[in-house]
């Protein structure tokens, strides 16, 4: 990647990250602390993965590169998951699990969508939830069967910090989302 679009996507990330820093108290019941925390750890969030608009860096610092897209019919699709098992475990807002990447058109570049990070159930039991963990003031999701042999029971948080999802920021699966047909 040439560096002037290297600077360009750092510029564009850094002015981006002090926008919803410094942006508008949502809605809701949280407080004013929760939701300026909230808007500053999706900003560092989104400022430490920024650099991996160009998926081969992602790669390169460990993100397995996958080509299963996930998908739900008649839902949406999540994209192909990037994991780095040395961040399997983090809820520290710029060490996500996992990228997603949906496909670009027609076979094109793929192209950063969202984030993903991945908690370990304590006991691995799926009928008890007293570890779960907490980022951006939402809950996350679980505990989960493992989607894939060998994956434990775990919790997972999504955030389409790089794609508007019309399910909320948090959802797991994206409408506008679309793997290639089979």
């Amino acid at each position: 990647m040439p560096a002037r679009t290297v600077k360009a996507a750092l510029a564009l990330a850094v002015v981006s990250s002090l926008a919803l820093a410094a942006g508008p108290a949502q809605a809701g019941n949280d407080s004013r602390d929760t939701d300026k925390k909230r808007q500053a750890d999706l900003a560092k969030a989104y400022v430490a993965t920024a650099k991996y608009l160009w998926e081969p860096l992602a790669v390169q610092h460990g993100f397995k590169r996958t080509d299963e897209c996930a998908d739900l019919p008649d839902v949406g699709a999540m994209g192909y998951h990037y994991v780095n098992q040395k961040n399997v475990g983090s809820t520290d807002p710029a060490r996500p699990a996992a990228l997603l990447y949906e496909p670009g058109p027609k076979g094109g570049k793929r192209k950063l969508v969202a984030v993903e990070y991945i908690v370990v159930d304590r006991d691995q039991n799926l009928g008890t939830d007293d570890d779960r963990p907490t980022m951006f003031g939402q809950k996350f999701e679980g505990p989960l069967e493992g989607r894939q042999p060998g994956m434990p029971v775990h919790y997972e948080l999504h955030v389409w910090l790089y794609k508007t999802n019309p399910k909320g920021l948090f959802d797991p699966w994206n409408p506008t989302v679309r793997c290639p047909a089979a």
